[in-house]
């Protein structure tokens, strides 16, 4: 029972640091400097696997989030900002926040990567607070990768792991934030 109580405490001070964060970067240079690191991270992934162009090519919209932190001891979580593009062009920004109760430890960065299918299913993740269901897997990117992989639930989402070790790759209950570009510059 006391470990049960000293967890759920962990845990929403946790949330409570998280859901501070914000989703569209606070300065001009803040958001420059998230956009080349969202250029970066396109490059990196497109380099590490090119049969992902072909989702940049058919996709109704992706959501790049260059450096997505996650840490645990038994709670954890992970915060990440990025932007989202539909049919090709920046059309605002977006932030991914993660709760985890349970067995993993550790700690890691990572580059994600989320393509929609069609209009329908970027709408779903404009949406305010949507959040991944457990149906929703990601893809570790290697060669060949994205010619392997096709969308569930209308999403693609392929995830490239940059630095650290963490026992724990889940996808379910991300939230996700989304700013639209006319109320975010």
């Amino acid at each position: 029972m006391k470990t049960t109580i000293i967890r759920l405490m962990c845990l929403f001070v946790l949330m409570s640091i998280i859901s501070g964060c914000s989703t569209v970067p606070k300065s001009q240079e803040a958001k420059t400097v998230l956009s080349a690191e969202v250029q970066e991270a396109v490059a990196v992934m497109k380099a590490k696997d090119p049969s992902i162009d072909r989702y940049f090519e058919k996709s109704y919209g992706y959501a790049v989030l260059p450096k997505v932190l996650k840490g645990a001891f038994l709670v954890g979580g992970a915060h990440g900002q990025g932007e989202v593009f539909e049919q090709g062009k920046r059309i605002g920004y977006c932030s991914m926040s993660q709760a985890t109760l349970g067995f993993s430890f550790g700690g890691e960065y990572f580059r994600e990567i989320i393509f929609f299918r069609d209009k329908e299913d970027l709408g779903m993740f404009k949406l305010d607070e949507y959040t991944f269901s457990a149906q929703v897997t990601g893809v570790a990117l290697s060669a060949g990768a994205a010619a392997k992989t096709d969308y569930r639930a209308g999403m693609a989402v392929f995830i490239i792991p940059d630095t650290g070790l963490m026992v724990d790759v889940s996808l379910g209950g991300q939230k996700f934030r989304y700013v639209p570009l006319p109320y975010s510059q």
